[in-house]
């Protein structure tokens, strides 16, 4: 069995920054332990140094059985990646060495055929079988059959982008649960999934006797999975016993007794300060005194060595303004509208202000439908004023946009490459066709409402998943859309972020369209449209979770 052993880590950041400090705790056999904490807090960060990522230069990071990772993006979206690439890179290391080595020699026997290319490849074929290869051959097929009923032979060869981004977390989860790594690390394993797909990941961790520790958001999976708590926040972390039902209240007495010990430091600091400051006054005219004053400075600077109690971290005071505008009285209109080889045929009609939530299984054409909005409908063009590029959705029948109506789009996978190797701040200031540029002073202002202005000076590419996801629709706000096209944007958002996302929703002038698998978030619009895995689309007076 395995387990992971983290001793006093911590982690600067390339500006300096001290990320977090004095984080230890164990993960030990067959355990499930949660990472929780703000966006930021540096959780993805604590994963990446215990899968060996990020060097540890402080502290120690121990760890016993094979190791299985997947991380919060899969990031093989937008790309020529085939599913038997991704495959490979969730097998175990000596498994992963003897694929790449066999394809290069394939590659290379195909290219020139000879005598020594072939020699080469058939070496590289035995390599393959004593690494394991075959069994892995095996376990890559059951996963194919389990997730997209087709054999491996079949979809080895399919990009990767061509799945939902649901059917990839599926399909890495299947691979790492069935595999022989006995430690995993997942992170935000429940993003992209939908409800019945959440139910079947909690189960599994359940059923599980791997080691796990985990980064997610997602209240119910936690509150059914989770062993331990390991909470990433105020610079450091600490550790709930209890499972997730109990955390928050054990959050609450915590930082209670944090501020009652910091009160009781401060009394007693100003009680030794004002006892110095007397020794000192009757010193001055009374040398006698002048030892009990050398004593007072004593005792006055040994307590101050010390150093006081931790405050509680400060709450995050996200504020997004989300405004748009008025539009034509008819936003969205669709007419017998086909997605190609995804969905049967439908109408659809909204009107300014409503709040349309879209439901139903991975892979049914929910993304689809808001990328085809987010290009303007059936004749719009290739980028909403989001400033994302939208490839063309095929597509029968008709979608079109109101008067007025201008599409933001927020996207799942965070894909905007032209933002990767770029600052904030840079990215602020430079604006782009839909949203002018601003000073310095101005940008950092806006970053500050969205807790971002610390990092400011941060290239996007370097941002934890829920800094990302914030930023994006800061970059909503600025664009002046009055139709938002949101999918799945609460994934990857701590608790406070996706209430102020509500929050901004609740006071955005214009329509707002949301793919969604979050059980809470739903329950803030009032119409709903489901997309059944048969391919009908229909609405529903309230929504439908039990899609299969």
């Amino acid at each position: 069995m395995g387990y992971v052993d983290v001793s006093g880590v911590g982690y600067v950041l390339p500006d300096g920054r001290q990320l977090f400090s004095e984080v230890s705790f164990r993960v030990g056999e067959g355990a499930k332990i949660a990472l929780v904490g703000p966006n930021g807090a540096g959780k993805t960060t604590l994963l990446r140094m215990v899968a060996g990522d990020l060097p540890t230069k402080t502290g120690g990071i121990a760890r016993a059985g094979g190791l299985g990772v997947m991380r919060q993006f899969i990031g093989m979206i937008g790309d020529d990646t085939t599913l038997a690439d991704m495959a490979l890179s969730l097998a175990p290391p000596t498994v992963r060495a003897a694929g790449e080595r066999l394809a290069k020699a394939e590659r290379a026997m195909q290219a020139d055929p000879t005598e020594r290319a072939q020699i080469a490849y058939a070496n590289a074929l035995t390599a393959w079988g004593e690494s394991g290869g075959y069994d892995a051959e095996v376990l890559f097929d059951t996963v194919s059959i389990l997730v997209l009923e087709l054999s491996w032979d079949a979809c080895r060869d399919r990009p990767v982008r061509t799945l939902s981004g649901g059917q990839q977390k599926r399909f890495a989860l299947e691979m790492l649960l069935r595999g022989p790594e006995e430690v995993l690390l997942l992170d935000e394993p429940d993003n992209f999934l939908d409800v019945p797909a959440k139910r079947w990941l909690e189960q599994r961790l359940r059923e599980s006797t791997k080691s796990v520790l985990y980064v997610s958001h997602d209240r119910e999976l936690l509150n059914q999975t989770a062993d331990r708590v390991v909470a990433v926040e105020g610079g450091s972390a600490w550790i709930h016993p209890g499972g997730f039902a109990s955390w928050h209240d054990a959050r609450y007495v915590r930082h209670e007794k944090m501020e009652e010990n910091r009160k009781r430091w401060d009394e007693e600091h100003e009680k030794l300060r004002q006892q110095m400051l007397m020794y000192k006054q009757k010193a001055a005219y009374n040398s006698k005194m002048a030892s009990r004053y050398q004593s007072a400075m004593t005792k006055l600077e040994k307590f101050e060595e010390a150093g006081a109690p931790s405050l509680p971290p400060k709450d995050q005071e996200i504020k997004m303004r989300l405004a748009g505008g008025r539009t034509g009285k008819r936003s969205v209109i669709c007419e017998q509208l086909e997605l190609t080889d995804l969905t049967f045929p439908f109408d659809l009609e909204l009107w300014y202000g409503d709040r349309l939530a879209v439901l139903g299984a991975n892979g049914t054409g929910k993304s689809h439908f808001l990328r085809l909005l987010a290009r303007g409908g059936t004749d719009g063009v290739e980028s909403s004023v989001d400033g994302g590029k939208h490839t063309f959705v095929r597509h029968e029948g008709n979608a079109r946009l109101g008067a007025r109506v201008k599409p933001g789009h927020f996207s799942q996978t965070h894909d905007r490459p032209e933002l990767v190797d770029r600052t904030l701040v840079e990215i602020l200031w430079r604006g782009d066709d839909n949203r002018q540029g601003m000073d310095r002073h101005e940008a950092m202002r806006k970053l500050d409402r969205y807790e971002l202005a610390t990092q400011g000076d941060q290239k996007f590419g370097t941002l934890s998943g829920g800094q990302q996801a914030r930023f994006l629709v800061l970059m909503l706000e600025l664009s002046g859309a009055t139709l938002l096209l949101l999918d799945e944007p609460t994934d990857n958002l701590d608790l406070a972020s996706a209430e102020a996302l509500q929050e901004g929703l609740a006071k955005f002038e214009g329509t707002v369209i949301t793919v969604t698998h979050d059980r809470w978030f739903a329950k803030s619009f009032d119409r709903f449209l489901l997309f059944a895995t048969d391919g009908e689309v229909t609405e529903t007076p309230q929504p439908v979770w039990d899609v299969r």
